[in-house]
């Protein structure tokens, strides 16, 4: 079974809930490190203007680059549900390594201020999993833009969309993640 992710595009109204939820249920304290990022497309110009959204979080690839890429063997795939986790403690930090970062096109890979910070992610709330819990970004979120949960069963009731608005999608790396795409139209205008 792989474990992924659904994005409604369509609902998300980048309101950082989801981002503000991690932080505060990992107790990430504030600084660099985010394990989920907002990033806004905003295109046109007024009053003929298109805005997006786009949730980023580790999506616990199907071949996730970021493994080999770890020296320390820090970063493995669990075989059982597919989430993508690291060990922070076999991990050699940012200063003397952060190949991770550089292999993961998504930049799931964060770490914090501190010197050689250690890396940290999106594990999807594997505490939460175990206790039948969707993670805190899915229930945080006000609009039900999120969700997660085995890959095949978030494709039989969502669709099979591996295409986001502003977001290009690694057949190499296969991410676990379903969309339903904003699709392009102005605010006033209609579509595009």
């Amino acid at each position: 079974m792989q474990m992924g992710i659904y994005y409604d595009q369509t609902r998300c109204t980048g309101c950082y809930t989801c981002v503000v939820a991690c932080k505060d249920w990992h107790d990430v304290p504030a600084g660099p490190a985010s394990w989920r990022r907002i990033e806004t497309t905003e295109e046109g110009t007024y009053p003929d203007v298109f805005v997006s959204f786009m949730a980023y979080s580790c999506f616990h690839c199907e071949s996730p680059a970021c493994v080999p890429a770890c020296p320390a063997g820090a970063i493995t795939k669990r075989a059982d549900d597919g989430i993508v986790v690291v060990d922070r403690e076999k991990c050699l930090g940012k200063d003397r390594c952060d190949l991770c970062l550089q292999a993961c096109v998504y930049k799931a890979p964060q770490f914090g201020a501190e010197q050689n910070a250690k890396m940290q992610k999106c594990d999807l709330c594997l505490d939460r999993l175990q206790e039948g819990k969707k993670p805190i970004c899915v229930a945080g979120c006000p609009t039900r833009a999120l969700d997660a949960g085995p890959l095949d069963e978030l494709r039989s009731q969502y669709g099979n969309s591996t295409q986001g608005y502003a977001f290009k999608y690694s057949a190499e790396l296969k991410p676990a993640v379903i969309f339903k795409p904003k699709p392009k139209r102005s605010l006033v205008g209609g579509a595009k």
